[in-house]
């Protein structure tokens, strides 16, 4: 079929046949109906990120090449950065962030085994999992509800001599106090991570200027895995304005390489067979050198393709995801003597990664969430709850060592115990949150 066409043609060709299949066969749209399942999430897309992934697949460059460097462009871009890395998750980004902390490059400021890391342990668990593998000490304080995020005034009283690093992720789209967690990590000279994963889009101010969460701190991490405010499947970014910190986590991301060249790319610094690494021999090829224990975290080239075409789309899904939100919450207003419905967190203007409540004395969890998924409703909880009551945590709490905890855990126990979520994706109609709203209102009341 495709004789007498040049490459170029036949690929144009290709690529129209996909957005008509994409057309005819995905995204039909369905009336919603009482009792149809709502998922918690859910991709929204359209014939632009298939064909970018067909385009992409037709190049078979497979690893990252051209679609991964217009991503890292355009995603620093949105978000005001200097830098972005992208990764293939979200957990891989938070590896790198914490991992580029350790660095040797970073002089006096390198952490380092058995320092310390301010956290909590009401998340997800890779948020932390990096700092104990390489033998940091995670310092877990207690949240906030109806924030649910790290409380300020814990934060004097968990600092310790060790204390290196704040790594807190925002809650469901709602930022942390980034004011205060600034300020106390810049009075003691301390690193700040921002796991952004589920908070992409949300907007901060601070002294009047308004900042994206992620770009606050030292370093930002998101996911793009489906769930989440874009998707590519897999994937994931780190972004800083730090050059140094930007040198380290591209270093650990591509197998703790020292050199700085693309793939496919050769002598960038115009020095590769003259200089002395370690103790190497003179002039040992520098694309051989190895200034780190690294990994191999790269991206596809068709991750970063459907990621191309996502990025257009996030204007659009955030302010969905604050119309869906608001939606919800007028619609619950009157739970309020039975559910501890979500608050946004001062300055701030989240991008809802979902919509969370606390039963109230009286109102059992497991009924309620038993009711809405009955109903056809998806519910999830608050991640781990309290991390350090799972069995990846018993071998240190039968030693008593490799963690702390300052003062007690008590709202996040509350969580662990009688909180819950439900979505508010884009794909989200005002029929299904209206829908969502009645059935929640009918489990507390029942």
């Amino acid at each position: 079929m495709f004789d007498n066409k040049t490459e170029a043609q036949a690929r144009e060709e290709i690529l129209n046949m996909v957005t008509e299949y994409c057309d005819t066969y995905h995204n039909k749209k369905k009336t919603f109906e009482p009792g149809d399942y709502i998922p918690y999430a859910s991709r929204v897309y359209d014939h632009k990120e298939m064909s970018n992934l067909v385009d992409a697949a037709l190049e078979f460059w497979l690893t990252s090449g051209k679609y991964t460097a217009e991503f890292e462009k355009r995603f620093a871009e949105y978000l005001g950065v200097k830098y972005c890395s992208l990764v293939n998750s979200g957990s891989s980004a938070n590896l790198l962030a914490f991992m580029a902390l350790t660095s040797p490059l970073l002089g006096e400021r390198q952490v380092r085994p058995k320092d310390e890391m301010i956290t909590v342990a009401a998340g997800f668990p890779t948020t932390i999992t990096p700092a104990v593998q390489y033998g940091v000490i995670p310092v877990f304080i207690d949240v906030t509800i109806p924030q649910y995020n790290l409380d300020v005034s814990q934060l004097e009283a968990a600092l310790s001599e060790r204390t290196k690093v704040v790594m807190a992720a925002h809650t469901l789209g709602n930022p942390f106090d980034l004011h205060m967690v600034k300020q106390f990590c810049d009075k003691h000279n301390l690193w700040l991570v921002e796991d952004n994963c589920d908070a992409l889009g949300t907007t901060y101010q601070i002294d009047g200027q308004e900042y994206f969460t992620g770009t606050v701190g030292d370093i930002g991490t998101s996911s793009f895995y489906p769930p989440h405010h874009m998707t590519m499947g897999e994937g994931g970014a780190v972004y800083t304005n730090h050059p140094l910190l930007h040198k380290c986590i591209q270093s650990f991301r591509d197998w703790g390489r020292d050199c700085a060249c693309k793939p496919g790319q050769d002598n960038l610094c115009g020095h590769r067979f003259d200089k002395q690494y370690g103790e190497l021999p003179l002039g040992y090829d520098h694309k051989y050198v190895y200034s780190h224990f690294g990994y191999n975290l790269k991206a596809t080239d068709m991750q970063a393709a459907i990621g191309c075409a996502q990025i257009e789309k996030m204007p659009e899904f955030v302010e969905k995801r604050r119309h869906n939100f608001y939606r919800l919450l007028e619609g619950l207003k009157e739970c309020e003597d039975k559910l501890v419905l979500p608050v946004p967190c001062e300055n701030s203007s989240p991008s809802w990664f979902g919509f969370l409540v606390t039963c109230k004395e009286g109102v059992s969890r497991n009924k309620v969430i038993t009711y809405l998924e009955s109903h056809g409703i998806q519910t999830r909880m608050l991640f781990a709850g309290n991390l350090i009551k799972h069995p990846c945590f018993d071998q240190m709490r039968a030693s008593g060592e490799g963690y702390r905890v300052n003062g007690s855990l008590e709202n996040t126990d509350r969580i662990m115990r009688d909180s819950f979520w439900v979505g508010l994706y884009p794909g989200m109609t005002d029929e299904m949150i209206d829908y969502m709203a009645k059935i929640m209102k009918e489990a507390v009341y029942q």
